[in-house]
């Protein structure tokens, strides 16, 4: 067999290009036989007297669909009265291979319709849209020789004079009713007292002014709208203004019943689902307040946590109610409800770091129950009562009976000293030192303290008041009395009273408080004698300060 001949590398790199050059030639015949589409013309209403005649949608010699409107408003305006009654004759042409329908009245050409001006959507014939293009003419030319008849005009003007006046009676009344309402509302929020049923209205009155305003005006544009629609239907010439207006009050009217009904579902669901939540939370109150009154045990709660542990497990439970309900809420998935939700994302990330600081602080005091409302408390540079335990900050009441605000993240950050909280019966430990010297006898000094703790009203005699020797110093002895107290609120006119009955007790028995703290001794001890214990101006038998 002979062996079949390749090609070789010159001849296939020439057929290559010759396929290539066929390929390109012929995509470029394609190309030049696919006619060119012309580019789409704005289109252009003719509008006469308010009504629209006809839409150009091609050009006729050259002519833009706006140019042709502007000259054939041009030929209607030049038309003689007497032209203007007669009907709007058609005469069909054709032209450049395309058909078209000329009217006219009589000599007086008027505009054309060609087949490029049709619309494909309404599926109408030349002669049909030329037929129905000449009755809107024919109606538009006859509307002025009708404005201009005496008794339309006369009849228009009467009644839109009616209308002007119901108009404006409608108005007054209107801003009377509004005036009326607040008014009213104001003098019964007035004849309340500050604790009656309305005392929260009183904050509220200016809004409700302003709602009352925006109502008002809303109801006076409303009656404006229907006077102008009205006048506006009353003359053959702006008779389709008023119809347009109309047609808009009804098309607005239409839309907002069509978006109540298709709302009404998405807000029934809404609202059970919110009704459901709160009945869920207020059966979760219920149990709380059984726990809270100690009906009912539960496992990590206390009596002083419950308010606080209620408030956290309400949050939740709405937040999880409206996370429910808010798809079904019309408009939750618009574009302004998501702005709404960006702004407001976007604030909270902004103001919530020391906001968020001062929460946690917050539940840091009240779980950890280092205080509570009423507590006698030492919070370093504040010694006072607690008034309000807030969710980011503490209220305290001073001895000077000066409210005290305290941010929680402060509290949190130092020791707190809390002398109401472990009063229960046997009260709470209050103590003072003194000092003195080692020529005094320990024994005597001790029974010379409790002497003075039992004579002290607001003290406890059981348990006994006891002493401690806190420490052996160069020229002293530290001693230090605790007694017990029933009310924590009192610990400081106790401890004044306390410290006036201790200088009372070591006077009497001649013992000096006054620590040795000089060189040499005195010869007698530096007491105060009895007869000088009511000098002037200190009056006798004095009552000590807080009984």
């Amino acid at each position: 067999m002979n062996p079949i001949p390749l090609v070789s590398s010159r001849s296939f790199a020439a057929l290559f290009l010759l396929c290539v050059a066929v390929l390109l030639l012929s995509g470029g015949a394609r190309a030049a036989d696919k006619p060119v589409e012309p580019a789409q013309l704005p289109e252009a209403t003719l509008i006469y007297h308010f009504r629209p005649i006809f839409t150009f949608r091609t050009t006729f010699v050259g002519a833009s669909p706006e140019h042709r409107v502007r000259r054939a408003l041009n030929r209607i305006d030049a038309l003689p009265e007497t032209a203007r009654e007669q009907p709007v004759e058609l005469t069909p042409f054709t032209i450049g291979g395309g058909r078209g329908i000329g009217l006219h009245i009589g000599e007086h050409v008027l505009f054309n319709v060609l087949e490029g001006d049709l619309d494909p959507e309404e599926k109408l014939s030349l002669e049909e849209a030329a037929r129905r293009a000449a009755d809107e003419m024919t109606q538009a030319l006859r509307v002025s020789e009708t404005q201009r008849r005496p008794a339309i005009l006369l009849k228009g003007l009467g009644l839109s004079v009616l209308a002007t006046v119901i108009a404006a009676l409608l108005l007054g009344l209107i801003r009377r009713a509004t005036a009326w309402i607040v008014h009213h509302f104001q003098e019964i929020i007035e004849a309340e007292p500050e604790s009656g049923r309305f005392r929260w209205a009183r904050h509220g009155l200016l809004l409700v002014q302003r709602i009352a305003q925006l109502l008002m005006a809303f109801l006076w544009l409303t009656v404006a709208y229907l006077w102008l629609t009205f006048v506006l239907a009353r003359f053959p010439l702006t008779e389709p203004l008023g119809e347009h207006l109309s047609d808009f009050l009804l098309r607005l009217l239409n839309t907002l019943g069509y978006g109540f009904m298709e709302a009404v579902p998405g807000m029934a669901t809404a609202l059970i689902i919110l009704f459901l939540t709160k009945a869920f939370n207020e059966a979760l109150g219920n149990f709380f307040k059984a726990v809270r009154a100690g009906r009912v045990q539960m496992p990590g709660v206390y009596p002083e946590t419950v308010n606080a542990t209620q408030r956290i497990v309400a949050i939740l439970v709405w937040g999880l109610g409206v996370a429910v309900a808010y798809p079904f809420i019309p408009m939750s998935n618009s574009d302004a409800f998501k702005g709404l939700s960006v702004m407001f994302g976007f604030m909270l990330t902004l103001g919530s770091a020391g906001i968020v600081n001062q929460l946690m602080s917050g539940l840091v005091l009240v779980y950890s129950r280092a205080l509570a409302v009423g507590d006698f408390v030492d919070l370093g540079d504040t010694v006072g009562v607690v008034s309000e335990l807030g969710v980011l900050s503490t209220k305290i009441i001073n001895m000077r009976n000066e409210e005290v605000t305290i941010p929680n993240a402060v509290l949190v950050s130092n020791p707190i000293k809390n002398y109401s909280r472990l009063a229960g019966e046997r009260g709470t430990l209050v103590s003072t030192k003194v000092t003195i010297g080692y020529d005094t006898p320990w024994r005597q000094v001790h029974a010379l303290l409790i002497a003075a703790a039992e004579q002290t009203p607001g003290l406890r005699g059981t348990p006994r008041a006891f002493v401690y020797q806190r420490s052996l110093s160069d020229w002293y002895v530290e001693y230090e009395l605790f007694a017990h107290m029933d009310n924590p609120l009192e610990r400081v006119p106790v401890l004044s009273a306390l410290h006036a009955n201790i200088q009372d007790q070591f006077n009497t028995y001649g013992v000096q408080i006054m620590s040795p703290h000089f060189v040499l001794q005195p010869s007698g001890s530096v007491v105060v004698p009895r007869e000088q214990w009511h000098t002037a101006p200190a009056a006798p038998e004095a009552p000590p300060p807080g009984n």
